[in-house]
């Protein structure tokens, strides 16, 4: 349960008089029904307010659920007065005055985290007031967005006023506000369900004053308040825990898969096995299958890069293992480039090719968005890079890598590094994703070739490398 339906689920409790039990030396609600009324009629005798139109009485049908039978349904507009609200016009300094009258827009109101609501954020004078259909209203009123949203709801702490994005209630007596206050969140669904309008809905005053409300006996009002603001400070603690939960539960996933690879990497995955050899014999086996690709012709010969010191080891390794650099054990890289968009010959061809787009983290590359003609592989500095090699990005998109299942031609911000067969291209993959990549550049970010044939590699046996992968 939501700490949302948590606290909907005890305010339903509330207004069907489940909340509290009953007492009946507290008499039933007749009573109080009959000091509202007399009470309207005392004010509409003082002309404080107006003699309204009749409301219709509720019928069984109106009615949406059992009550206590000390308790009445009635109707919102018999227990006060409702009231809408105005904007004088802005373009009149003299309507607005910082130490004039408090005047709220529903906007204003999610600023208030309690029940009663002091100000907003601009204040009208008291001529902007005379001049508008905005209306001055006492302490103790109730305030009820009507639109953009509807819901929205406070206790007025002081005298105030309110734009025409309000229906207010002023309560004939003041001491079931707090009762209304809660019961009105409560019915909150009813209410916009009879909400009209296309662009936004909106509860016409005429409609809010029909909203039919349990009204109970004044003291069990008033204990019905007393429980429900005693179990607030539980919601909002549930909530809290709530919160942190989701954020563990959203963030669990990807936690957990990073403390994997971690122990991966590390050699704490799998055990180590004696039989499987070494690192650094793998090492000299990639150093002596290089040395004959190169006299055969078949690749470059490398630059050689700094040796690794003791200050660029990020972490301890099995003594089988052996820190390299991607430049000590890749035979061969590439990178790529697109062929011109202004030729039409150029592009819809064949050849998938390859971009930032087209990646999926640790996942193969089974085809691309895009394919180009054998002319614009010629005519471009784009390379063909043949199936099952490492591609990752050195640009936009960085510290993306995939492997190809089928021969791709790639962009300008990608490159292949071509691995020997002692070096499990999968346990690379999860190596290189585990790597907290950082580029240079100011309109777009990217690491050159230097630096990312420099990136170290936590190197084991080719076995223990297989073994990791299957454990992953």
């Amino acid at each position: 349960m939501t700490p949302e339906e948590l606290k909907n689920s005890i305010l339903q409790l509330a207004i069907q008089g489940k909340l509290v039990e009953q007492r009946p030396e507290e008499g039933t609600v007749e009573e109080l029904y009959q000091q509202i009324q007399a009470e309207k009629k005392r004010l509409i005798k003082e002309g404080k307010i107006k003699q309204g139109k009749p409301l219709p009485e509720v019928t069984q049908d109106d009615i949406p659920f059992d009550i206590p039978e000390s308790w009445e349904w009635v109707r919102l507009g018999e227990l006060g007065k409702v009231v809408g609200g105005g904007t004088p016009k802005t373009s009149i300094a003299d309507y607005w005055d910082k130490e004039g009258i408090p005047w709220l827009t529903p906007a204003d109101m999610k600023f208030f985290t309690g029940k009663y609501a002091n100000y907003g954020k601009r204040n009208i004078s008291a001529l902007g007031l005379e001049k508008s259909s905005a209306q001055l209203m006492p302490k103790g009123t109730i305030l009820y967005s009507s639109r953009a949203p509807i819901g929205y709801i406070a206790i007025a702490a002081n005298d105030i006023s309110t734009n025409q994005g309000f229906k207010s209630l002023v309560p004939v007596m003041f001491e079931i506000n707090e009762f209304l206050y809660h019961c009105l969140i409560a019915r909150t669904n009813d209410i916009v369900s009879r909400a009209s309008g296309t662009t936004f809905k909106e509860i016409s005053g005429t409609e809010f004053g029909l909203t039919i409300l349990p009204l109970p006996p004044i003291e069990e009002q008033k204990r019905i308040v007393t429980k429900i603001e005693e179990l607030l400070p539980y919601i909002d603690r549930y909530e809290q825990a709530w919160n942190e939960l989701e954020e563990l539960n959203k963030k669990f996933p990807d936690d957990l898969q990073k403390s994997i690879l971690q122990l991966a990497i590390q050699g704490k995955l799998v055990e180590q096995r004696p039989e499987e050899g070494t690192a650094e014999e793998l090492y000299r086996q990639i150093q002596a299958e290089k040395q004959r690709l190169f006299k055969e012709g078949k690749i470059r010969k490398r630059k050689t890069l700094p040796e690794i010191v003791e200050d660029e080891i990020p972490f301890n390794i099995p003594e089988s293992w052996k820190w390299v650099r991607i430049n000590d054990v890749v035979l061969d890289d590439l990178g790529g480039g697109t062929p011109s968009r202004q030729n039409e010959a150029h592009w819809n061809g064949d050849i998938p090719w390859m971009s930032v787009k087209d990646y999926a983290l640790n996942t193969k590359i089974m085809d691309t968005l895009e394919k180009i003609t054998e002319e614009g592989l010629l005519n471009s500095a784009s390379n063909l890079i043949p199936a099952n090699n490492v591609i990752v990005c050195t640009r936009v998109g960085l510290g993306k890598i995939a492997i190809n299942s089928v021969g791709v031609a790639i962009n300008q911000d990608l490159r292949a590094l071509f691995l020997p067969d002692q070096i499990n291209k999968d346990y690379f993959v999860y190596y290189y994703s585990t790597l907290n990549i950082r580029g240079t550049g100011t309109t777009v970010k990217g690491i050159t070739r230097d630096k990312l044939l420099g990136f170290l590699i936590s190197l084991p046996p080719l076995g223990e490398q297989r073994r990791i992968v299957a454990k992953i």
